[in-house]
Formats: C-alpha cells, structure tokens, sequence
C-alpha cells in the first residue's frame, strides 16, 4: 500500500487558483496510474482527473480546461493545478494510486477546497 499524503488546500475566492500536491511513499510510484477525486457535502466521491502510467489523461467534464493533473516522478508527486475555480469546486479532494498488477487503490486522508467570496 503506497502512503499518500495531499496538501495546498485551502479557502480561495471564485475566479482564483490553487495547486493541490500528493506525495507518495513508494519509491517506484512511476508504476502506478494516479489520480484526484472529490467528495462534495451531501455528495457522494466523484472522478476529478486521473493519469496512467504511460501519461494518458482523462478529466471529468465539469473541470475540463480549468483543471491540470501532472506527474513528477522524480520526486514522487501529483499535482492538480486547479484555476478558474467555482463554488460548486468546495469538496475535499482525495489522492489516489492504483498498483498496475493488482490493481489495489491507495488513498490519501484529503485536503479541504473551499470556493467561497
């Protein structure tokens, strides 16, 4: 189980941008495809973006072109560029890496977004 820790959450104003960071623990996270979601008050977890290992992407349609995932796996880490950000963006947002052999999903703990004026 790789340890995932999100960070850079946090209270912005509509309009405004925030980069979300997860680290990973596990030396070879090269391997795994990666992801962020999101659960809303009241809501139930939904897809944000999600990045193979091989670099393919895939976005939910409600954050297409405001939302950017990115990979450094030199340094173990996910990224979510979130711009452009709306009020109906407020969840938490949970990190997540799937293993390529087992296909077992890693979650972080969560960093709380909050879109409000």
């Amino acid at each position: 189980q790789v340890q995932l820790v999100e960070s850079g959450g946090g209270l912005v104003q509509p309009g405004g941008s925030l980069r979300l960071s997860c680290a990973a623990s596990e030396k070879v996270f090269s391997i795994y495809s990666v992801g962020w979601y999101r659960r809303a008050p009241g809501k139930q977890r939904e897809l944000v973006a999600t990045m193979s290992h091989v670099g393919i992407i895939n976005y939910a349609d409600s954050v297409k072109g405001r939302f950017t995932i990115s990979r450094d796996n030199a340094k173990n880490t996910v990224y979510l560029q979130m711009n452009s950000l709306k009020p109906e963006d407020t969840a938490v947002y949970y990190c997540n890496a799937v293993h390529p052999l087992t296909n077992f999903h890693s979650w972080g703990q969560g960093t709380q977004v909050t879109v409000s004026s």
